[in-house]
């Protein structure tokens, strides 16, 4: 073993379609490109470690010496959520994509649901949670009934007022619509919305609950836990993986948050293994085709990358990537069929390397296990040799925690 690997998804920054992105309705989609091209980008710091090396952004020359390795990854998965990929970037391969429910919800489905629960359901079409609970809250309230919904996504989101249906009462709920979201009907996330107000003023409350799917094979957190290197899950990292294969789980309240206890963790002694989202570019901005509020999001996180740098020593590595996209500047506010960017910095590792297009996700998660020398998911191929420098192979080739 060596030190702390980090690695940081930030959540829905593509660098551009994917050959088969017509497949998922996303031609010309280009998450970073695109905002270029409608703002002007002030993004030094990741500019100076290669991103801009990786692909063409307008009015941002590429650096002459990138500081960290550069590159990008196509996502093997036939998907574009979340879920399966950062099951991906963990080294677990779908070979089909998770269910999406664009009409609502079959009969079958919400009336097994409605059966076990003892009372009826609203809505059960696709839409925004914070129009739904203005729309139907009032009926919620006189009736009792929770309001079902869902979106582009893999999700099956249950809204309930906390004084009409306590959350716990709401996670129970959720708990028998997990139950019954199996096989067919295997969605990502089972999501509690508590809400609060009255009279059409309705806001979402912050005791959300996801309740999500469990990998469908071993991922390398588990492979990592099992050979004891601890694993911090930051951010949302457990409700993607079910809470499987995590050592440590620190919950977020913004990219900044995130940011900061992943420099904690950072910072604490011996080697482990730090996975980190970053939710705000999707959740906040990506999903409601805000260009300004993405833009300013990707600034404000650029100002900090020379904080994650400045705690990184010898033996450590971070890694910047991401797991699609989710263009703001197009029509859809779905996630878009994208590639991410890679970029690897580290004291000791080589810089300016181009590890060029990946073919998986997956290489990344082949790499941690060949920096932390245990085998790995067999998916992906390790670009660890490419990056090592001898004096760093000969020192480390044990321990790095200095």
């Amino acid at each position: 073993m060596k030190g702390r690997w980090t690695q940081i998804v930030l959540d829905g920054v593509g660098i551009g379609e994917l050959p088969d992105a017509h497949v998922f309705a996303d031609e010309g989609s280009d998450t970073l490109g695109n905002l270029s091209r409608v703002l002007p980008l002030r993004i030094p710091n990741l500019t100076a470690l290669g991103i801009r090396n990786i692909v063409a952004l307008p009015n941002i020359p590429p650096a002459d010496r990138p500081t960290a390795a550069y590159g990008r990854m196509a996502e093997a998965s036939p998907a574009k959520d979340s879920t399966i990929g950062h099951w991906e970037l963990a080294g677990l391969i779908s070979q089909e994509p998770l269910p999406t429910y664009p009409n609502g919800f079959p009969a079958e489905v919400i009336q097994t649901f409605e059966k076990e629960i003892g009372r009826s359901v609203l809505g059960n079409t696709v839409a925004s949670g914070t129009a739904i609970i203005q729309e139907l809250g009032d009926e919620h309230c006189r009736t009792g009934s929770p309001i079902v919904y869902t979106s582009a996504d893999s999700v099956f989101q249950i809204a309930a007022h906390e004084e009409v249906i306590p959350p716990e009462k709401l996670y129970q709920l959720c708990r028998i619509a997990r139950r019954i979201l199996q096989d067919k009907h295997a969605v990502g996330r089972v999501i509690a919305r508590p809400f609060v107000g009255a009279d059409g003023q309705y806001t979402r409350t912050r005791r959300r609950r996801d309740f999500s799917l469990e990998p469908h094979g071993r991922t390398l957190l588990d492979i990592l836990k099992d050979h004891g290197i601890p694993t911090v899950g930051i951010g949302k990292i457990d409700d993607l993986f079910a809470g499987r294969g995590l050592s440590i789980i620190r919950h977020t309240e913004s990219n900044d948050d995130g940011v900061s206890k992943t420099i904690t963790a950072m910072s604490e002694s011996g080697p482990r293994f730090i996975f980190t989202n970053l939710i705000d570019f999707d959740m906040l901005w990506g999903h409601r085709n805000d260009v300004e509020g993405f833009a300013q999001g990707l600034e404000a996180f650029d100002a900090r990358v020379p904080e994650l740098l400045e705690t990184l020593r010898n033996g450590d590595v971070l890694v910047l990537t991401a797991d699609h996209g989710n263009d703001p500047t197009t029509p859809s506010t779905d996630h878009s069929r994208e590639y991410v960017p890679i970029l690897v910095a580290g004291l000791h590792l080589k810089s300016g390397v181009n590890l060029g297009t990946r073919a998986t996700f997956a290489d990344l998660a082949a790499t941690v296990a060949e920096y932390f020398s245990i085998a790995g998911t067999g998916s992906g191929t390790s670009f660890w040799k490419e990056l090592i420098l001898h004096e760093f192979n000969q020192t480390y080739a044990i321990s790095g925690d200095s």
